[in-house]
């Protein structure tokens, strides 16, 4: 037992020596993997009958009108953000040491690779969508006289709130014309006095026409693009439930297509150098160069959009020359965090 113990210490003391010796100086990063957010603008239309909404034909001539409250949605929008996610697969290290001239690495909070020897730039926030103000509802009854309030008979009331809206509609004719009894003394209190009418003939046709709201939301479907395919549903969506779950045959489905374009950039002439010296002094450094795709989303009857983008999956890796970060020559290296792609590379002679 004793044996046993001495072993187990041994062990314990040696481990943080070996893991010592297997490391490496440096930091890590990772690179990243394309990730694109859908943002979907819905518009919820809100419709309530009037509560007179039955004689609006015999007092208003009015033919169809709607006498049962519905609510229904569509698609007003659609706009892409594109982000990123740290790529498990491509998670390199950074050599600090003697033989090179990496100073610093920044990084995002999630560990992608940002800049080498430089401040990396700041994500584009993308802004989300903010609704307007709405305006502020009418109430019909506040628009009514005594005599129409304490109307005996549904009837009756539809009746004299009739009779209301035709001397409203005939004090603005008169208005407009200059045949008014009490002319305004300028245009602008004419304008103010029309808008007043406007507002009095709306409040109360809203008992025979009823009242339509509508509001928008913005929703949020994440996707990861991970290669070329057809028809991949995205969401699904209902007119009559906005949108739903993707597995809720309720709704509509909506398709997500994704082309491979095999367009790949090239890295900057200054880090083009010959494989066999990349392969010699590899310091750790490394970038994606992304492959353009493209997307486009539709539902059995339309396209809803279409974009190209270039996302880090799609194309490959490639090391960065260590000759680029030895003695004589610092590089600043600057990289998309959500492609992994060289925005900027600039070499410079060290002093």
């Amino acid at each position: 037992m004793k044996k046993i113990a001495s072993l187990l210490a041994a062990a314990a003391f040696l481990m943080p020596m070996a893991t010592q010796a297997q490391s490496v100086q440096g930091t890590s990063y990772f690179l990243p993997k394309t990730v694109l957010k859908f943002h979907l603008l819905v518009e919820k239309t809100t419709f309530k009958p009037g509560e007179l909404a039955e004689y609006a034909n015999k007092y208003m001539k009015l033919n169809n009108v709607g006498t049962e409250a519905n609510t229904s949605y569509k698609i007003v929008g659609i706009n892409i953000e594109k982000t990123s996610v740290p790529d498990s697969s491509k998670m390199f290290t950074a050599l600090i040491d003697k033989k090179h001239s990496i100073f610093s690495v920044k990084r995002t909070d999630e560990g992608i690779l940002q800049a080498i020897n430089a401040e990396g730039e700041a994500r584009e926030v993308y802004k989300p969508f903010t609704p307007s103000a709405k305006k502020k509802a009418v109430n019909a009854k506040d628009f009514m006289n005594q005599e129409i309030l304490s109307a005996g008979s549904s009837a009756k009331m539809a009746q004299l709130i009739a009779q209301d809206i035709y001397e409203i509609r005939e004090s603005r004719n008169d208005l407009s014309r200059g045949n008014a009894e009490y002319m305004p003394k300028d245009g602008a209190q004419l304008k103010i006095m029309l808008s007043n009418l406007d507002t009095q003939e709306k409040a109360l046709m809203q008992v025979f026409t009823g009242t339509t709201e509508k509001d928008t939301t913005e929703h949020v479907i994440t996707f990861v693009p991970e290669k070329a395919a057809d028809h991949i549903t995205l969401f699904r969506f209902s007119k009559k439930l906005g949108l739903v779950d993707a597995d809720d045959l309720a709704g509509e489905p909506y398709y997500i297509n994704i082309a491979d374009e095999h367009i790949i950039p090239e890295l900057p002439l200054e880090a083009q150098t010959d494989e066999k010296k990349k392969d010699k002094d590899n310091c750790g450094v490394y970038v994606n160069l992304p492959g353009k795709i493209n997307i486009s989303v539709n539902n059995s009857q339309n396209e809803l959009m279409t974009a190209e983008i270039y996302a880090a999956q799609f194309g490959r890796t490639e090391s960065i020359s260590g000759e680029l970060f030895g003695r004589k020559l610092t590089t600043h290296l600057i990289v998309d965090p959500i492609t992994g792609n060289a925005k900027s590379l600039k070499v410079e002679p060290l002093d």
